[in-house]
This record gives C-alpha cells, structure tokens and sequence, in this order.
C-alpha cells in the first residue's frame, strides 16, 4: 500500500473543499436551514406530531441524508472527473499507484466532506428544532456507510460523464427525486397501502428510514433490512468501479 500516494490524493482533495468553501459547505447548509424554516416552522405548525415527534424533528434525518446523498455524489464525480478533463488522469495512472489506493485517497476524501458536512447540518437543526439521537452510534453508522456508497457511485459517474453537463444528470434527475419519494418528509405508513407497497422498491427507503431509527428509535422499515440494502448498494458501486479499472473503461482511452 503506497500510504504516500493516498495522503497526497486526499490531502489535495480537501485542500479544494477550504478553496471553495462557500460552495462545499456554506450554500448546502444555508439551503438545508430554507427547509427548516419552510416545512418545519411554516408548515410544521399545521401537521401534528409524527409516532410521538414534532413534524419539524421528524424531517431532520431526511433533509441530512438529502444533503449527505446530493454532496456525496458531487463531491466525487467531480474529483475524478476534473483529473480526467485536464488530462492529468494519465499521469496518476502511470505512476506506481494501484487502482485500489486511488479509489481509497478519491473516495475517502468526498465520503469525509460529506459526513462532515453532515454533522454541520445537524449542529445547525439544533437551532430550529429539538433533536435527540437515540443511538449515536447507529446514526455514525449509517453516517459513513451512505457517504461512503454514494461517494462511490459519484466516482462511477465522474468516470463515466465525458461533460459537465451529464455530471449533473444522474443527481438532478434519479437521485434527488428519490430522496424526496423516500421519505424524507413524510412516513410511508402514512401513504395508501398500494403506494406503500412501491415506495417499498426505492432504495433511498431504507436509508432514511435506518437513519430515523437511529435518532428516534421508530423506522418504516426493520434496521436490518436498512443495513443490508445498505451492504447490497455499496456492493454493487464497488463491482461496477472494480469493472471499471480492469477494463479501463474511459480511463485508459
């Protein structure tokens, strides 16, 4: 394992999240708290409490995973993507560095400002609304493994995307309308039971309904089922990124 090579990856791939700081963090979190305010003073105060939480509490772990899903996947899709775009992709791939350890370095370093950008965000719903976390432990879980997964579809994006342009498409068109569709501002069991039956196919389901549990011990779903939809995504993004790199699909041409 060249530690070196993977310090260096991420230490410059943080290094231009502090260079561009009103967009990594700032304009995520100023639009997070838009939510808080709209949909949980707003219309929070006429919609009562959901399974025993205030309306404004139950949407917290949704708005996060809505921020930690879009950020995850920009975050990486562009640091793979830039390399690629200025060319400089060829000289990573001709020096003594494994695919293994590019992946680890690209990453590990947008999986980091997520969950960092995460815990800002939920610091900042301290002050709209009351927020207990029931199982800290299960929220970082849930934390690190979503950032992780999707991180890793975003590296798989950024290596597939030959244009800015199409960087954006799978966020703005698939993964964001799923977040909102998942739950993220409602319960399912509050939906008629056929459409419960279909949101029960949205993968982004049982995320968030995993990450609820952790902070109110209530989910639309069993944990476990959350854990491994969980395990099954970050398999799949990891044998389509293995596919990628022993092909060498638009990374070698």
């Amino acid at each position: 394992m060249n530690v070196h090579a993977v310090k260096a990856i991420y230490a410059f791939e943080m290094a231009r999240t502090w260079r561009t700081l009103m967009q990594s963090i700032v304009s995520p979190v100023l639009s997070t708290s838009l939510y808080f305010v709209v949909f949980g003073a707003a219309i929070g105060s006429r919609i009562p409490e959901v399974g025993g939480v205030s309306y404004g509490a139950f949407i917290v772990p949704g708005l996060v995973m809505l921020s930690l899903l879009t950020q995850s996947i920009s975050n990486a899709s562009f640091g793979i993507y830039f390399p690629r775009f200025t060319g400089t992709i060829y000289e990573l791939l001709s020096a003594p560095v494994s695919y293994l350890e590019i992946l680890l370095a690209y990453v590990g370093a947008a999986a980091t400002k997520s969950v960092i950008l995460g815990l800002i965000i939920l610091a900042t719903a301290t002050l709209f609304v009351p927020l207990r976390v029931e199982h800290p432990l299960w929220m970082l879980l849930f934390l690190v493994l979503t950032a992780v997964s999707f991180s890793l579809l975003g590296f798989i994006i950024g290596i597939w995307a030959d244009n800015f342009e199409k960087l954006q498409v799978i966020p703005l068109l698939v993964v964001t309308p799923l977040t909102f569709l998942g739950g993220s501002f409602y319960s399912i069991d509050m939906l008629p039971p056929f459409w419960q039956k279909v949101a029960l196919l949205n993968p982004v389901v049982y995320l968030i309904s995993g990450f609820r549990w952790s902070f109110y011990g209530q989910a639309d779903v069993s944990l476990w089922w959350s854990l491994a939809m969980t395990a099954v995504f970050l398999g799949a993004s990891l044998a389509v990124v293995a596919w990628m790199f022993r092909t060498g699909y638009r990374l070698k041409a």
